[in-house]
């Protein structure tokens, strides 16, 4: 039979991981000073007017080369765990990393041939 007193745990943490986001905005609304001024209503407050129009066009080769390196960066850290346990689990395991390497370089040929990398 489904009992929920089993559940109390969760619903313990449900409740309290919900009501700690909301009890910050809510403290930080009452001891945040409001200040409403010219400099507070403009795009940057550092000072420095801005130039032109805020609607730029990027070219998407800025953005391919940052999820190039975002998808190397974070697979690469994934090859972290094999050298740690490399003694214990020994050779397959190098070698399952040797083929994520290696699909890794095929990945990454396969973006230079396309002129993901290229910057300008």
């Amino acid at each position: 039979m489904f009992l929920l007193h089993e559940y109390d745990i969760f619903w313990t943490f449900l409740i309290i991981a919900s009501l700690i986001p909301i009890l910050a905005f809510w403290i930080s609304g009452l001891l945040a000073p409001v200040s409403e001024g010219p400099e507070k209503l403009s795009s940057y407050e550092s000072c420095i007017e801005p130039m032109g129009g805020a609607w730029l066009q990027f070219r998407i080769r800025y953005y391919m080369f940052a999820l190039v390196f975002v998808v190397f960066d974070v697979e690469t850290v994934f090859l972290y765990p094999w050298a740690m346990s490399f003694d214990v689990l020994g050779v397959s395991v190098f070698i399952e990393a040797f083929i994520f390497v290696l699909i890794l370089v095929v990945g990454l040929v396969y973006a230079w041939r396309k002129g993901a990398l290229e910057w300008s």
